[in-house]
């Protein structure tokens, strides 16, 4: 009887182990599923600019004054932000697909949005209204998905 108990505790253990690196092993996901999405938003003109406005708006709070475009430099490095934000999702995407209980669908297809609707390459220009249609949906159904149970759980 003793011994059932030591071993059953023992099983115990060994479960809470493997649970522990599964945890360590969504969380080690989810880190690059989140940085392949905040990459990718520099490559994105409109939102680089929205951010350098948001940051001189930040400085002129506590009393720093800056004209012009602070992060205008970034725009240089807009293509190797981008393709950084794109090879970090591509693996994000491939372990999603072998395991699709680690990673939110709708945190994926926010970053796939993302990343489409901000490439930065020039000789795609004449195509960006398109990425940013094709991205914006995406990003506007991924967000859906994610408010409309909290919409439909207030109204009822």
């Amino acid at each position: 009887m003793l011994w059932a108990k030591i071993i059953n505790v023992v099983i115990m253990k060994r479960e809470i182990k493997q649970n522990n690196s599964k945890t360590h092993k969504e969380k080690f996901l989810s880190f690059f599923s989140g940085l392949s999405g905040s990459l990718s938003f520099l490559g994105g003109w409109q939102v680089c600019h929205n951010l350098c406005l948001g940051i001189i708006a930040l400085l002129s709070l506590i009393g720093i004054t800056v004209v012009g475009m602070p992060l205008l430099f970034l725009t240089q490095y807009a293509i190797y932000f981008w393709s950084v934000a794109v090879l970090l999702l591509i693996p994000t995407i491939i372990i999603y697909w072998k395991n699709r209980k680690c990673m939110s669908n709708k945190l994926i297809l926010l970053n796939i949005g993302i990343v489409i609707a901000s490439v930065p390459f020039a000789w795609l220009q004449a195509y960006q209204i398109a990425f940013w249609l094709i991205g914006g949906s995406i990003i506007f159904w991924s967000a859906w998905m994610f408010l409309k149970p909290r919409i439909i759980s207030k109204s009822i």
